[in-house]
C-alpha cells in the first residue's frame, strides 16, 4: 500500500479541523494588530511561516509539485529555513541572530518568561516542515491549535500569564502523548509507513528534485554526494551495498540468532546516499527484510538532546540543534514522564507483533563535517538537578519496556561509514579509499587479529601510555579465564557490526582499572572536545574536565571552568555523575 493511502483516512477525518485552524492563522496574519508590542510580529512572523507550510501540503496534495524546477525547489526549501541559517549563509533576514528561534532573539524581544515559552513554541513548529512534506495533517493541526491557543491568551491581556502560556504547552504534550508517542513506535516498526521507502524506490535518482522532497534542509553536501554516486557504476555501488548487508547477516549468524524469523530492518542513513539504499533494499528483500525508514525525530517530546538517530540531512545550524537540546525543561516532570511510559508500553503492545519481527538497525554514516563548538547560551533551555534524575529514571525504565518487546539478545546491527563533501577537496580520493578499507579482506584479517589476541589473552592487564604531549595512563585490568582453549579476554571484530574490519576489544574488569584518559581533540556525536580528560577509579570516571570554553583563551575562570564540566555532564554522561568504562 502507497504511503500516501495509509494517511488518506487520517486525513479526512483531520480536516475539517486542519481547514479551520488554517483560516485562523490566515486572519492573524493579516490583522494581529489587536496584540501589543512587542507579541504582534511574533504572532506575524509565525503566522506567515505557518502559510508557508499550507503551500507546501497545497503543492503535493494537488501534484502540482512533481511540476517544480530544481532551482523552483530549492527556492522553497531556502525559504522554508531561511531565519535557522547562520547570519554569515543568511541571503534575507539576518539568519538565526534574528530568529524567534533563537533563545537569545526571543528573550531580548518578548522578555525572560515570554521569551523562552514563545522561542520554544515556534522551535516546536519547526516540525510542521517534516509533516507538510509527509502529509500528516493530523500533527500538523494539533500544532496549528496550540499556536492559536497561545494567540487567543495573548488577546486576553488581563488573563495571559507566563503561567497560562507554560500551561497551555504542557497539557498540549502530556494530552497528545497518547496518541504521538504509539504513533512514533508504529513509525520505527512499521514498513507501510513508507514515506522515505518510495522516495529511494520510485525517484530518477539522476533527478535531483527528489531530495527536497524529505522537506529536510538540502545543502551542496546532499547535492555532491549523490550526483557522486550517480557517476559511480552500478557494480560499485551494489558491492558498497553487499558489505553493508551482509555485514548486517553476518551479525547475526556471530550472535547465533535466527535471522529467517525477522520480516524488517531499520535503515538509517544520511540523504544523499539513495543510490546506495536503494541497492541495499533489494538485497535485504531478498533476505526477507523490508525496510523501516523514519525521520530523525522533529518534536522535542521525541528527541534525545541534539542527537539524529533516523535519516536526517545537513543541520540548517548546529548551534540551533544545540541550543534547543533540552526543550524538554519547558514541561518535563514526575507525572508526565509516567504518562509516557504508560503510553510507551501502550505503543509496542499495541505493535508487539511488528516488535517481533524487529531485526534491528543498518546504520550508514558519516565523517568529515565541518567543525563546530557550540556556544553556550545562559538563556538556553536546561534541565533543573531534579528534571535531570527524571530524565535518567525516564531513559531507564524506557529502555526496559523496549527490551520486554524487543530482547537485546534477538536483534543484531550494523555500522558503517562514508565522508561526506565538505570534508574538504580530497573528497573523492578519501571516498574511494573508504571503500577500500570497508571492503579489505575478512579472512586474512581474522587471522591477524586473532594472532594479536592470542598474545593479549596471556596477560593480566594493558598499559596504555601516551606519547608526546598526551598525558594518558591507564591501567586496564583484564578479565581472567580457565581454559585458554576454551576462552578468550578479546573479540575478533571483524567487517559484521562493525565495519571496516581491523578491531579487537575486550570489557575490562572495572575493580583494578585506574588511571588518567586524555584526548587533545575528539569529534563525539558531532560535538568537539578539546583536552578532554577523565580520570578512573576502579573502572568508574571520578573526575573530568575539558578545555572546550575560556581556558583555549588563557582567560582560565571559575565561570569557564564550571562550563566545561557541565559541556562532559550534559553531553558525554547524558546528566549522569558518572559512568563506568
Amino acid at each position: 500500500m502507497a504511503y500516501i493511502d495509509c494517511m488518506e483516512k487520517e486525513n479526512r477525518q483531520i480536516r475539517e479541523r486542519y481547514d479551520l485552524a488554517m483560516e485562523r492563522i490566515g486572519q492573524i496574519e493579516g490583522n494581529p494588530e489587536d496584540i501589543l508590542e512587542p507579541f504582534s510580529d511574533y504572532f506575524r512572523r509565525t503566522a506567515t511561516f505557518l502559510l508557508e507550510v499550507k503551500e507546501v501540503v497545497e503543492l503535493i496534495e494537488s501534484g502540482a509539485s512533481r511540476e517544480l524546477s530544481l532551482d523552483e525547489w530549492k527556492q522553497l526549501n531556502e525559504k522554508l529555513y531561511e531565519d535557522l541559517l547562520p547570519t554569515e549563509e543568511s541571503k534575507v533576514s539576518g539568519g538565526y541572530e534574528n530568529s524567534y528561534a533563537n533563545p537569545e532573539y526571543a528573550v531580548s524581544r518578548l522578555g525572560e518568561e515570554y521569551g523562552t515559552y514563545l522561542c520554544f513554541l515556534y522551535t516546536e513548529l519547526r516540525s510542521e516542515i517534516a509533516y507538510g512534506h509527509e502529509q500528516r495533517l493530523f500533527d500538523i493541526t494539533i500544532g496549528l491549535e496550540l499556536f492559536i491557543q497561545i494567540f487567543n491568551l495573548f488577546q486576553d491581556r488581563e488573563g495571559c500569564t507566563p503561567q497560562a502560556v507554560k500551561q497551555a504547552i504542557y497539557y498540549y504534550i502530556s494530552d497528545y502523548c497518547d496518541v504521538t508517542i504509539p504513533k512514533r513506535i508504529q513509525e520505527q516498526l512499521d514498513p507501510s509507513l513508507s514515506f522515505a521507502t518510495e522516495i529511494i524506490m520510485e525517484s530518477d535518482l539522476e533527478d535531483l528534485r527528489y531530495l527536497y522532497r524529505y522537506g529536510e534542509y538540502i545543502t551542496e553536501n546532499e547535492i555532491k554526494i549523490a550526483t557522486y554516486l550517480n557517476q559511480m557504476p552500478k557494480e560499485q555501488v551494489d558491492a558498497m551495498a553487499t558489505t553493508y548487508t551482509e555485514g548486517f547477516r553476518e551479525g547475526f549468524a556471530l550472535a547465533n540468532i535466527d535471522l529467517s524469523k525477522k520480516k524488517t530492518v531499520n535503515i538509517r542513513y544520511c540523504i544523499g546516499f539513495e543510490r546506495m539504499v536503494r541497492s541495499a533494499i533489494i538485497q535485504f528483500r531478498e533476505m526477507g527484510l523490508e525496510p523501516v525508514i523514519y525521520r530523525a525525530a522533529v518534536t522535542s517530546i521525541h528527541k534525545k538532546q541534539h542527537l539524529k538517530i533516523g535519516y536526517y540531512g545537513t543541520s540548517v545550524n548546529p548551534q540551533y540543534d544545540y541550543d534547543h537540546r533540552f526543550d524538554q525543561g519547558i514541561y518535563l516532570d514526575k507525572p508526565l514522564a509516567d504518562r509516557r511510559l504508560v503510553n510507551l508500553r501502550l505503543g509496542y503492545e499495541i505493535y508487539e507483533d511488528l516488535a517481533k519481527e524487529y531485526a534491528g538497525p543498518a546504520v550508514i554514516e558519516i565523517f568529515g563535517e565541518k567543525e563546530f563548538l557550540p556556544k553556550e547560551k545562559a538563556l538556553a533551555c536546561k534541565l533543573s538537578h531534579k528534571q535531570q534524575k527524571i530524565s535518567i529514571d525516564y531513559q531507564r525504565d524506557a529502555s526496559l519496556i523496549t527490551n520486554t518487546f524487543i530482547p537485546s539478545d534477538a536483534y543484531s546491527f550494523t555500522i558503517i561509514a562514508y565522508p561526506i563533501p565538505e570534508i574538504g577537496e580530497q573528497f573523492a580520493e578519501i571516498f574511494e579509499e573508504t571503500v577500500k578499507v570497508n571492503t579489505l579482506d575478512t579472512k586474512l584479517y581474522s587471522t591477524i587479529q586473532q594472532k594479536i589476541i592470542d598474545v593479549l589473552d596471556k596477560g593480566e592487564y594493558v598499559k596504555v601510555i601516551g606519547m608526546g604531549e598526551n598525558k594518558t595512563n591507564l591501567t586496564i585490568q583484564l578479565q581472567s579465564i580457565k581454559d585458554s582453549e576454551k576462552e578468550t579476554k578479546f573479540e575478533n571484530c571483524l567487517a559484521d557490526v562493525n565495519i571496516p574490519v581491523g578491531e579487537v576489544f575486550t570489557t575490562p574488569q572495572l575493580e583494578g582499572t585506574y588511571g588518567f584518559l586524555h584526548v587533545s581533540e575528539a569529534y563525539l556525536n558531532d560535538l568537539r572536545y578539546m583536552d578532554l580528560e577523565l580520570t578512573f577509579e576502579n573502572g568508574i570516571i571520578k573526575r573530568y574536565d575539558c578545555k572546550n570554553y575560556g581556558i583555549s583563551e588563557e582567560v582560565d575562570s571559575e565561570e569557564s571552568r564550571k562550563q566545561n564540566k557541565a559541556y562532559i555532564k550534559e553531553n558525554l554522561l547524558y546528566q549522569r555523575d558518572t559512568l563506568p568504562m
